[in-house]
């Protein structure tokens, strides 16, 4: 069965391209203009990821997110925006966006996002506060990481970013998601802190565990 989206976009050129590229990439899409058209849409049936312009002619999508979030819905969302500066990519996530996508775009990409997001396997749960992925095990009571049986050192950084990726393997995060959720933006670190605890993570599990998306992020294979 194919996966349902909701696509809000006021551009009526650009709405109707990426619903035509959606529909022959498989996707069943449902095309919303207006922040009040996508909430009535969004009440009415079950969608499986939202993409969601942040300016539209009656609101803010970002207030729609939020709104969403506030309520408990979990369904992806991935915002499409021309603000592309750091400060609205920041916003757009803490607000509760599965991803940040800056106009313009490929629309190979954001396929590539969709699936991303569409695809998000569960960590092997072990009895006592222990996740497993592969042969990568996490102690997060004991904090302690082996590989293959073997223990493995970690700073405290290094430890809080393969929990992230081992709670979930597949997907893929961009840089800034990773400084978000492991850092935190009040630390103001940069991507490049993102790059070496990676150079880090791949000398002491291997190379081929962590894989690089060009232009989009890094992901843990499971």
């Amino acid at each position: 069965m194919s996966a349902t989206l909701l696509l809000v976009e006021d551009d009526p050129n650009l709405g109707a391209g990426l619903e035509k590229r959606l529909r022959d990439e498989g996707f069943a899409v449902i095309r919303a203009g207006r922040l009040s058209d996508a909430e009535r849409e969004f009440r009415a049936r079950a969608f499986d990821l939202v993409l969601l312009d942040w300016m539209l002619p009656d609101g803010q999508g970002i207030d729609f997110l939020r709104k969403l979030r506030i309520e408990g819905v979990r369904t992806p969302i991935l915002l499409l925006t021309a603000r592309s500066e750091v400060v609205d990519r920041v916003l757009g996530l803490e607000m509760g966006a599965n991803d940040y996508l800056p106009k313009p775009f490929d629309p190979r990409e954001l396929v590539a996002r969709i699936r991303v997001q569409l695809r998000q396997p569960e960590a092997t749960p072990v009895p006592g506060r222990v996740l497993a992925v592969g042969g990568i095990r996490l102690d997060l009571e004991k904090r302690a990481a082996t590989l293959d049986g073997r223990a493995v050192e970690l700073t405290k950084m290094e430890f809080e970013l393969l929990r992230l990726f081992i709670e979930h393997p597949d997907r893929v995060f961009s840089r800034e998601e990773l400084l978000n959720q492991v850092w935190g933006y009040n630390q103001f670190p940069t991507t490049r802190t993102v790059d070496t605890h990676l150079v880090q993570l791949r000398q002491k599990f291997g190379d081929d565990r962590f894989e690089t998306i060009r232009g989009v992020g890094y992901r843990l294979k499971s």
